[in-house]
């Protein structure tokens, strides 16, 4: 089987593909690194019995376990939403 192009597959779509110059891998690390924590939590080869399940398990994953319980270190060992309310306090 063919490998289609990311562009090839988003053409037509609504969606714009974000690529920077070759060599330039900065932009993606935070990403990467978020997808790397995705699959070594949930379980890399996790197999849904629905797309509402899928979607339900990101959710939790994210809003649940990721911003709200899991300490970032480059946050000083905050969660997200801890460093948030630190951030608006100091605003204050």
């Amino acid at each position: 089987m063919p490998v289609m192009s990311s562009g090839k597959l988003l053409k037509g779509t609504p969606i714009q593909q974000s690529m920077s110059r070759k060599g330039n891998c900065w932009d993606n690390a935070v990403i990467e690194n978020f997808f790397k924590i995705l699959k070594s939590e949930t379980g890399y080869n996790t197999v849904y019995s629905s797309i509402e399940s899928a979607k339900t398990a990101l959710f939790e994953f994210i809003e649940i376990w990721y911003n709200r319980q899991r300490k970032h270190s480059i946050l000083g060992y905050l969660t997200p939403e801890e460093f948030g309310k630190s951030i608006l306090k100091q605003a204050a």
